[in-house]
């Protein structure tokens, strides 16, 4: 088995992935590093990769090249090769999700080189393609100044009043949200499209989520009033299952939203702004690497 990690040109100096690399070639295992420069480096890694017959690549660094890796494959029908990942990023909510380790580049790369590929589904947003979750609406347009309770409002923690108070003070976005032969209006705070559990630095926005189901879990925060606040405040505290009038939890294997306006989506750290836009999920398309019995994976 050939195999090649593609590192992200940020983190090459890194003293403990050298050390892993070289300890691994001296344990026996054959690996090939290639090093990111500029944009569309990815890409065209990923293209030498399948045409030069490389049977696993290993993506080294955050959600967003991961993110890029699984864009490129699938972009250029490589969905053969087998995906691992060495995470190097600030939050690596997908790889924390997935179990996969996070605090030694030694380990990761072994389970990288070693570890059982298994096909998982993959998501995609009109023309691009995420593995994880794309954030929608207040959400999506601002990060930092976001406040914590609004960030952990769809991963069951503890809600605050002048977060919700804050989230008023929002424009909801408005639009038509077609799912399942369903016509629904909807005026939007904050919303996401998952494939995986975690996302703005491991909040849980979606801890039943299964990334080999078929499916993709919906939930979004509609528009409230001040004196509505109690019964928000109520059904956020009711668990991952519950959808009721302003917490909105489904699941579908595709979903249409138009509207007047942009809609601001971000897709695993990849902006994306469009009036109309189609998720739709894609069935076993990746085949990624991970440990036996990730909780991210539906047993049978």
């Amino acid at each position: 088995m050939t195999v090649r990690l593609l590192l992200n040109g940020k983190k090459a100096a890194q003293q403990d992935i050298r050390d892993a690399v070289y300890q691994l070639r001296s344990e026996g295992h054959e690996i090939e590093v290639r090093v990111t420069w500029e944009g569309g480096d990815i890409e065209r890694m990923v293209r030498e990769c399948h045409e030069q017959g490389v049977t696993r690549l290993i993506a080294g660094g955050g959600d967003g090249t991961i993110n890029e890796v699984v864009d490129a494959l699938l972009n250029h029908d490589a969905g053969s090769l087998e995906v691992a990942i060495l995470p190097l990023g600030t939050a690596n909510d997908f790889a924390t999700a997935c179990k996969i380790p996070t605090e030694s580049a030694y380990e990761a790369l072994l389970l990288g080189i070693t570890g059982e590929a298994v096909k998982v589904d993959a998501a995609r947003a009109n023309e691009r393609h995420f593995i994880n979750i794309a954030t929608a609406g207040f959400g999506a347009q601002v990060t930092a100044t976001t406040p914590v309770a609004l960030k952990n409002f769809l991963g069951g923690g503890a809600y605050t009043l002048s977060g919700l108070v804050q989230a008023i003070n929002f424009q909801p976005f408005d639009g038509i949200v077609k799912y399942d032969g369903k016509v629904v209006e909807s005026n939007v705070v904050v919303g996401a499209v998952c494939n995986g559990r975690m996302a703005g630095g491991g909040q849980p926005l979606s801890p039943g989520s299964f990334i080999n189901d078929g499916l993709l879990d919906v939930v979004s925060l509609e528009e409230f009033t001040p004196a509505e606040i109690p019964a928000v405040i109520d059904e956020l505290m009711q668990g991952d299952a519950f959808s009721g009038r302003f917490v909105k939890r489904n699941q579908v294997r595709s979903l249409e939203w138009s509207s007047g306006s942009v809609m601001p989506v971000n897709l695993d750290g990849e902006p994306l702004n469009a009036k109309q836009i189609t998720f739709e999920v894609l069935p076993g398309a990746i085949k990624l690497v991970l440990p036996r019995l990730s909780p991210v994976l539906k047993q049978s």
